[in-house]
Parts: C-alpha cells; sequence; structure tokens
C-alpha cells in the first residue's frame, strides 16, 4: 500500500512538471506533496533493507499529518499551479529548493528517531530503576502462592544454601532463574533496539547535513542573482541558519567529542521541531522574502 502510495505521488508530481512546465516546488501545497513522497520512498529503503515494520510506525504518520494538512486544511487556490513569479524563473529552483526539501526529509526522519529513542531511553532507565521493586513483588507472589513466610521462602530461594531439605527448593530457585533471565532478556532487547535507532538517526543526519548545507549555499547564489545579496537575514534564511547550526553541533558531538546516547539525541530531538519551524513556521507570519505560494 505505501508503494502505491508513492507511486501515486510521484506520478502526481511528474505530471505536474510535465504539464506546467517547471519543477514542482514552486508553492507549499507542490513542497509537501514533495516531502511527502521522499519520506515515502526513504520509509520503502529502510523496511527494505532492515526487514523491519518499525519505521513505518514512525514515518507514516508524519506522512499521514502531512497530506491531510496538505489537503484538508489548505485553501484550493493554493492547491493549484500558477504562473511562476518572476524571482522564481530561474534553474536554480530546481537545485535550490528540491536540495532543502531533502535536507529536510532526511533530518525529520534521523531527529524523530532520536526523539523515540529519547522516550526510549527514559522508559528503559526507569525500568531497570524499578527491577528491584519488581523482583520483590514477584517474589511476594510466589512466597504466597507456596503459603511460605518471608523467611522460609528466602531460605529456599538462596543458591547458598547448602542441600535445601525442603521439596520446594530446586522448584523456587528454578523460577527465580527464569525471572532473572526473562528480565535479562527484555532489557538487552530494549538496549539493542534503542541502539539500532540511535544508528540510523545518526546516519540519517548525517546524509541528511551536507544536502542541507548545499541547498543553503545554492540558496545563497540565487538569492544574490535574485535579489543582489547573497544573505539578508529573512526569517527563513534565518531559520535555516538555526537549523544549520543545531544538526552541525550534534554531529560536532558525535564525531568530535565522541558521544552518543541521550544527550546527543536531545538535540537532534529539538532539530525535528526546529525543521518545522524553519519549513513552514516562519511562512505562516507572510512576511521575507520566501512567502512566494504561501500565506502570504
Amino acid at each position: 500500500m505505501s508503494s502505491l502510495a508513492t507511486t501515486s505521488l510521484f506520478l502526481f508530481l511528474l505530471n505536474r512538471w510535465i504539464q506546467y512546465g517547471y519543477f514542482p516546488l514552486s508553492n507549499l501545497y507542490e513542497s509537501l506533496l514533495f516531502l511527502s513522497c521522499i519520506l515515502l520512498f526513504a520509509y520503502q529503503v529502510l523496511e527494505y533493507k532492515t526487514q523491519s515494520r518499525i519505521f513505518g510506525g514512525i514515518i507514516l504518520p508524519i506522512v499521514l499529518f502531512i497530506n491531510g494538512f496538505a489537503e484538508l486544511t489548505l485553501p484550493l487556490e493554493m492547491q493549484k499551479a500558477s504562473a511562476l513569479v518572476p524571482a522564481l524563473q530561474s534553474n536554480w529552483l530546481m537545485m535550490h529548493v528540491s536540495l532543502m526539501m531533502l535536507s529536510y526529509a532526511i533530518l525529520i526522519l534521523g531527529s524523530s528517531f532520536s526523539i523515540i529513542y529519547v522516550g526510549g531511553a527514559i522508559m528503559l532507565e526507569y525500568y531497570i530503576k524499578r527491577s528491584p521493586e519488581r523482583y520483590f513483588q514477584y517474589q511476594e507472589s510466589l512466597r504466597k502462592q507456596l503459603n511460605l513466610t518471608r523467611d522460609q521462602f528466602l531460605s529456599l530461594s538462596s543458591a547458598l544454601t547448602p542441600q535445601p531439605s525442603s521439596q520446594l527448593a530446586p522448584y523456587v530457585i528454578n523460577l527465580e532463574a527464569l525471572y532473572k533471565e526473562e528480565e535479562d532478556i527484555i532489557k538487552q532487547t530494549r538496549i539493542n533496539f534503542l541502539s539500532q535507532l540511535d544508528s540510523w538517526s545518526y546516519r540519517a543526519i548525517s546524509l541528511g547535513f551536507p544536502f542541507l548545507t548545499i541547498g543553503i549555499i545554492a540558496g545563497a547564489v540565487w538569492a544574490n542573482e535574485a535579489w543582489g545579496s547573497y544573505w539578508s537575514w529573512d526569517p527563513k534564511e534565518t531559520w535555516a541558519l538555526i537549523t544549520w547550526l543545531i544538526f552541525a553541533a550534534y554531529l560536532h558531538l558525535r564525531l568530535v567529542v565522541g558521544w552518543d546516547g541521550k544527550t546527543p539525541a536531545i538535540l537532534a530531538s529539538i532539530g525535528f521541531f526546529v525543521v518545522w519551524i524553519c519549513y513552514l513556521g516562519v511562512n505562516f507570519l507572510g512576511q521575507g522574502l520566501h512567502s512566494y505560494g504561501w500565506f502570504a
């Protein structure tokens, strides 16, 4: 089903490109569909490489939100193709905007993985913290089922007791060993899952960051051609720089400082919201040089 959605979006954008003669990234509606198409394609690749459906639970809700916003929220006038304004009638449209949208999609993927990682790490810490409490509750439940006092149960469950006199001792010891083994398996499974998620987040951000960098540089060159200045501190440009700095700091922590785990993931999680502010938030103001086709 997701492959059908990816193909449908791709064909829709391709038809729009052929029909109107320009790369379909001139307004909010087209960019949202383009972003959805990239995210769906990335989902197909990840699912094929990992043979895991966990990525669908992360990516597909984002795509559903994007398409719901594009189809149900935007007015019909904004969904229609129209003639490009003079500033957009340039070959830089394809290079700059496509690179920025590609970087947004990949960074959204990587940072969303980091959000799941942070949440999972907090839950794992809480799970480990409550291990003694769960173990005590398990012992109490088993003790009551066997109708033993606390001292009797501890005597039976102690592996240090030589030649236990009760026939219940091997039974209790085996049950406690099974419980501890199950706890270790659950904990190790969660650790392995979080480690893989952290790795995929790092890979995605490492891939998206160069696209963001090249996209910003291409945008600066295009801005100089269109407006006579490489950098105007437009709201979009400012937030693009903030986005770049956040993910640059994340990669610095991973590559130079050598950190991994929750601290860099928290920074990448902040980047998730910053990307959305850069992509959508500043355009809701209808101000600046990047307001073409948005809410201006």
